[in-house]
């Protein structure tokens, strides 16, 4: 029902078909005192509100501390959504670019599986030399060959050819090609101290930037699956699967040219993700 929708078909109070006007006590309506209570109420109310806000942003916020507690007593939200737990995500970073060094906890867990769906999507792994070196930071050593071999079975020549790049994975000369993944959230729906199952909710970016492109860059929704394990001081990948969605209605934006989209993704960097 819209905003100008008839509530009623009599069109006045009581079925009467008339309408009451209620007018101010006094001949100033600006001097009604109900009107300077509803001010002083107003005031009053706006005050609590910033101050809510406030306390909010104070208890949600990271003192950088990696060291920070992360009971109840810390002041972080019970739920899990979305919530900081104000605890740096990684202390370090591998040769390949990729953090490392998550906690061993469930929000480690979580992090780690947002950063490694986000190398996973990267533009790297169309390149064998740097796809086999994300591989060995993210995967479990146990399990890199078997990685390896089945991605070196789908990233082929010709399937590189279909998506509009030259066989080795390279863009072809005048094109900028993109290829990016954006968790939105993570859920962990299996936990212990050295094995966590991880799903992240993605919205990924594919195609290339360059006028004239016969694969212009779209946008994908997926959910991507990661059994981990504890393995050396860290959080590894077992097992990745993929589903498509849950995916939004489309908004009403104008696409962007090709050469605008080609030097943001340029411009723009990524971010390391954590809980």
């Amino acid at each position: 029902m819209s905003l100008g929708d008839d509530h009623g078909s009599s069109g006045g109070y009581g079925g009467t078909g008339q309408t009451r006007t209620r007018l101010p006590d006094s001949g100033d309506a600006f001097g009604d005192p109900r009107r300077r209570s509803s001010s002083r109420s107003l005031v009053t109310v706006v005050g609590v509100v910033v101050l809510l806000i406030a306390a909010i942003a104070f208890a949600n916020r990271g003192d950088g501390d990696s060291s920070s507690s992360t009971d109840g007593s810390s002041g972080k939200p019970d739920t899990a959504a979305t919530a900081p737990s104000g605890q740096r995500p990684v202390k370090s970073r591998t040769a390949a670019g990729i953090p490392s060094g998550f906690a061993q906890d469930q929000e480690g867990a979580e992090s780690a599986a947002a950063n490694y769906a986000v190398a996973l999507g990267s533009a790297d792994m169309f390149d064998k030399a740097k796809r086999d070196a994300v591989l060995q930071a993210i995967i479990a050593p146990s399990r890199v060959p078997g990685f390896e071999t089945r991605l070196d079975k789908a990233y082929t020549p010709e399937f590189n050819k279909n998506i509009g790049l030259n066989g080795d994975g390279s863009a072809p000369k005048g094109f900028t090609f993109v290829s990016r993944t954006s968790p939105i959230g993570t859920k962990a729906t299996e936990y212990s101290s050295t094995a966590a199952a991880v799903d992240v909710w993605c919205s990924g970016l594919l195609g290339l930037a360059g006028e004239n492109s016969t694969t212009p860059v779209t946008n994908s929704w997926f959910t991507i699956t990661m059994q981990l394990e504890w393995s050396n001081g860290d959080w590894k990948i077992v097992t990745h699967s993929q589903k498509d969605g849950p995916a939004p209605v489309p908004g009403d934006d104008r696409a962007s040219s090709a050469e605008e989209m080609a030097k943001t993704v340029e411009e723009y960097g990524g971010f390391t993700y954590a809980r």
